[in-house]
């Protein structure tokens, strides 16, 4: 009985650690889902806000904004794409580990131009605008390279193997419409397989195989002066059985 109910205690708690653990699996796969919503509501805002700015504005205010949209456009693009063609590529993975060292730049540059559009002096800050411009350029070239590359691997692959299904394809549609090619020998060889057959003797039966028919018998002879049947007419009465004996 004390075994029984220690047994009983250890499912218990096996099922509510396990019932714990899942709830917090839960509630954590929920919070990151969450954060990723936020976030990307975060970023659609902020680049909503920046391509208003640097439609509305001008000056040192909309040549910020514009900057940093551009930056921000082309890094995200960068990412995706070679995010999505490492999945198909492990070669890829090189560059994404580049693209992170990119990255690094890329965020202390958006961060210091969001900076720069609250400050006061902006006299000061269009004196900064040439070499901001020059470093955006730099992490946006190799950041466009990066993107054109993978894409440029990904339609070169996806090239070579069409081609090579494109050959598979017509080899298998000649063969299929090759009907007509069988061989001559084919046919001759059965040709005279057939003439031997009709022209080989027919082999003696066996006694075994065919046995010999058996005589059919005679009937028995009729007899000479058969009995002639009695005329039976309608009117007559039939016999009593008593008469008959």
């Amino acid at each position: 009985m004390e075994a029984a109910l220690i047994i009983f205690a250890l499912m218990l708690l096996m099922v509510v650690g396990l019932g714990a653990y899942l709830t917090v699996k839960a509630v954590g796969a929920a919070k990151r889902g969450v954060e990723r919503t936020v976030v990307q509501a975060r970023r659609t805002v902020e680049d909503t806000t920046l391509r208003a700015r640097s439609f509305g504005q001008v000056g040192v205010a909309g040549a910020l904004a514009q900057l940093r949209l551009d930056l921000r456009t082309s890094m995200r693009a960068t990412q995706q794409a070679l995010a999505d063609g490492a999945r198909a590529d492990a070669s890829l993975r090189e560059s994404l580990a580049l693209f992170e060292r990119l990255s690094a730049h890329g965020h202390e540059l958006d961060g210091e131009l969001k900076r720069l559009e609250q400050e006061p002096d902006k006299q000061r800050t269009a004196q900064l605008l040439p070499d901001l411009r020059e470093r955006a350029g730099q992490i946006i070239q190799a950041a466009d390279s990066l993107r054109w590359a993978a894409r440029d691997r990904a339609r070169r692959f996806a090239e070579d193997e069409l081609s090579l299904l494109s050959e598979q394809i017509e080899m298998e549609s000649g063969a299929l419409r090759d009907w007509s090619s069988e061989p001559v020998d084919d046919l001759a060889a059965a040709a005279a397989e057939w003439d031997a057959a009709q022209t080989a003797p027919n082999p003696s039966p066996s006694p075994t195989s065919n046995p010999a028919p058996k005589p059919t018998p005679t009937p028995p002879p009729a007899a000479l002066n058969p009995p002639t049947p009695t005329m039976q007419y309608p009117w007559q009465k039939a016999p009593r059985p008593e008469s008959a004996g």
